[in-house]
């Protein structure tokens, strides 16, 4: 396991998906440790993003209170990176130069800020790598 990682919005969102019950099962192994581990990171975007999708595309949306329960609990001990000048400059650098869409760019500049060494996501190539930052899909 890396020293610091990066956790984008789907590991979050499969961790509420019983039609994908291995990737279920493993997103919530990655969440888990992330917290107790203290070494997961996520930005103020994969909150923004998981938000939009909990409360508004879930089978069965996440009630305000569920919400706001699930905000102190996971989020508030994961949000390392939050919207700067730097982090925009940062990522339209790596959209320019990397060939990413800007929310893509928006998310490997975050687990750069966020010193991480891997970000797990399921949206970019796998063995990807942006300087030390390694992208890994954790259900490859």
């Amino acid at each position: 396991m890396p020293d610091r990682y990066f956790l984008d919005t789907n590991i979050f969102v499969y961790t509420f998906d019983d039609t994908a019950k291995k990737k279920r099962q493993h997103a919530l192994e990655l969440v888990k440790k992330a917290i107790t581990t203290q070494r997961g990171v996520v930005s103020y975007q994969v909150v923004q993003e998981f938000f939009n999708v909990a409360l508004r595309r879930f089978a069965q949306p996440m009630t305000k209170g569920d919400a706001e329960d699930y905000l102190a609990t996971v989020f508030i001990p994961l949000l390392a990176v939050h919207s700067s000048p730097g982090l925009y400059e940062a990522a339209l650098q790596l959209a320019g130069r990397g060939g990413l869409s800007w929310y893509d760019s928006l998310i490997v500049a975050a687990a750069i800020e966020g010193q991480c060494d891997v970000l797990y996501t399921e949206d970019l190539q796998h063995g990807r790598k942006f300087g030390s930052l390694q992208i890994l899909n954790p259900f490859v």
